[in-house]
């Protein structure tokens, strides 16, 4: 009864089939990675806002290079880690990230270089402040830094990518992005290769700076592709077996036993 499936035609249908039907398991799969990647990212946050503070050092390795250049990035189980380090604001070479959201308008995120110790330097995005009332281009008012040694609290935060051109206008730098290596060589001295997103500082911040928050990623949109990705693999076979099964009745002579509506068929009114 099944025999026609042995025809090139449906070994064809029935190849095409598969080869679908594994693809979008594999895109499932791929969505399902996602899903944990991105689950363990929004882990990493909670775990972040929870913790007691470490030293820097704990989380993030130190630079070895000279002036300029940015150490390595910190291990992915160690960013959102809070962190503590103490060091000395280089106001000469504050940086304002331009574009950024923040309370339904569009400002600054000010990060400065804390100068350590060791004569290395870590950047401190110490939040975000609206633009001047020049429009959200303009350079904004940027409170001062306090003056001699801060210790911060924050969180671990790894370099940013995308487009991160950095200039330097009216005596400060400018980029779209916190990107690390990028502003590491702009600068007098190595970088470490993360950045910390300032949560408390000591002394305490200008209450001009508005806290930056780390939104958690979407991991529920890619669950909900792997069992679209899934659904759509089940269908793709269970399409093939109907179509197989309706060939079949149909080379056997198998007539559809539905009750027809006669008076439909020749065009005549249902009498009422």
């Amino acid at each position: 009864m099944y025999r026609f499936l042995l025809t090139p035609r449906w070994l064809g249908l029935l190849v095409l089939a598969l080869a679908a039907a594994t693809v979008m398991v594999l895109l499932g799969n791929w969505q399902l990675d996602r899903y944990h990647g991105r689950t363990a990212i929004n882990e990493r946050i909670d775990a972040g806002l929870r913790m007691d503070p470490v030293p820097l050092r704990e989380a993030l390795p130190a630079p070895t290079g000279g002036p300029g250049t940015v150490g390595a990035p910190p291990p992915e189980e160690r960013t959102f880690t809070r962190v503590t380090v103490t060091g000395r604001y280089d106001t000469d070479n504050i940086v304002l990230v331009r574009g950024r959201t923040a309370e339904g308008r569009v400002g600054f995120e000010v990060v400065t270089p804390l100068v350590l110790t060791d004569g290395t330097a870590v950047l401190v995005d110490r939040g975000w402040i609206p633009p001047a009332p020049g429009g959200a281009v303009a350079q904004p008012d940027v409170p001062p830094a306090p003056a001699g040694e801060v210790t911060v609290e924050g969180r671990v935060h790894a370099s940013e990518s995308g487009d991160a051109k950095v200039s330097r206008r009216e005596g400060r730098l400018e980029s779209r992005r916190v990107s690390v290596p990028q502003l590491a060589g702009e600068l007098p001295y190595p970088v470490h290769g993360a950045y910390v997103l300032l949560d408390e500082q000591t002394p305490a911040a200008d209450p001009t700076f508005r806290a930056v928050p780390i939104g958690h990623t979407n991991n529920w949109q890619n669950l909900g592709y792997v069992v679209q990705w899934w659904i759509f693999a089940v269908m793709t076979l269970a399409g093939y077996g109907w179509v197989a099964r309706r060939e079949a009745r149909r080379l056997a002579g198998v007539v559809d036993e539905r009750p027809r509506d006669r008076a439909a068929d020749s065009g005549t009114p249902a009498v009422t």
